[in-house]
């Protein structure tokens, strides 16, 4: 069952999947599924954050590219994940590690995407030469995103996508978050930054920076969202097995995230929970959503 929502107000509807992983952890049932649901969204951006493929290799990078050319026609953003650089082929690694992802994905490895009212600054996290699965947000890539949302209007919404995760896991996932993570969140919060969007732990969370850092603007946080695996078997804690995505809607008072999970019984991805959350400075409206139809039970 979809949810019944009022759209009246909105700015954008942003379809943020993640960790596809292309090759012998793909899993064909859950892609085909993702196809089908994604027009009846309506998304008007599609963010894909990091590991299209599971060993970077050229086949499994051509199996995304077919993929990712039967999204919908709108402005798409693109970023690598640590599985998007050689693991094992170590002079590529070290010499041209982006290569394949650059020749047939996008050359843009931080790219930035603009529309109507939402600036997102995508981020390239991987570390090649630093790192094996953690990554690394850059003192470069930080001054880039003061550049891009220098001269931005007040009410713009302003959105990071990173592939690695800036705050601790949930549940017992033990994965340390990136070095220099509270550098880059206290950076985004001076920067208004409302929300970040991440993949990486095959398992969603949705929160604040808040939950983990006070921060130097304790009356407001940053908004983190993190996709679970969309398309692969490799789902961790309590997403063991299970494929994810979020689909962000920006209003005029509200950002909210519907949260979706495939439902192996009925071969389709369903709304699991909805998480809403008002802009700063705009007060609550009680008004933005219609009563409707109660969210998919998270069973049979």
């Amino acid at each position: 069952q979809m949810c019944i929502r009022d759209s009246s107000g909105t700015m954008a509807r942003i379809l943020q999947i993640s960790d596809l992983h292309f090759g012998p952890p793909y899993l064909p049932a859950a892609g085909e599924a993702l196809l089908q649901i994604i027009p009846s969204l309506a998304p008007d951006i599609v963010v894909v954050s990091g590991d299209l493929t599971q060993r970077a290799k050229r086949e499994q990078f051509e199996e995304a590219r077919r993929f990712l050319d039967r999204l919908p026609e709108v402005p798409t953003l693109i970023i690598p994940g640590n599985h998007d650089v050689p693991l094992w082929r170590i002079a590529e690694r070290l010499t041209n590690p982006h290569g394949l992802y650059r020749e047939l994905i996008t050359p843009d490895l931080n790219p930035v995407l603009t529309f109507d009212g939402v600036v997102i600054a995508g981020l390239d996290s991987t570390s090649p030469r630093r790192a094996i699965a953690n990554g690394r947000i850059h003192l470069d890539q930080l001054e880039r995103c003061r550049e891009i949302f220098a001269d931005v209007p007040a009410e713009t919404v302003r959105i990071v996508v990173a592939h690695h995760h800036f705050v601790p896991g949930p549940g017992y996932l033990r994965d340390p978050k990136m070095p220099k993570a509270r550098r880059a969140i206290n950076a985004f919060v001076d920067l208004g930054v409302d929300m970040i969007l991440g993949g990486h732990l095959h398992h969603s969370y949705i929160g604040n920076t808040l939950d983990f850092f006070p921060g130097n603007h304790r009356d407001r946080g940053i908004i983190i969202v993190q996709s679970g695996t969309s398309t692969s078997s490799r789902g961790r804690g309590r997403e063991r097995n299970e494929n994810t995505f979020n689909l962000v809607e920006v209003n005029e008072r509200m950002l909210s995230i519907m949260h979706y999970m495939f439902f192996e019984d009925r071969d389709e991805f369903a709304p699991l929970s909805e998480h809403v959350f008002p802009r700063p400075g705009r007060p609550f409206d009680p008004s933005y959503r219609v009563p409707g139809q109660a969210l998919a039970p998270p069973g049979p």
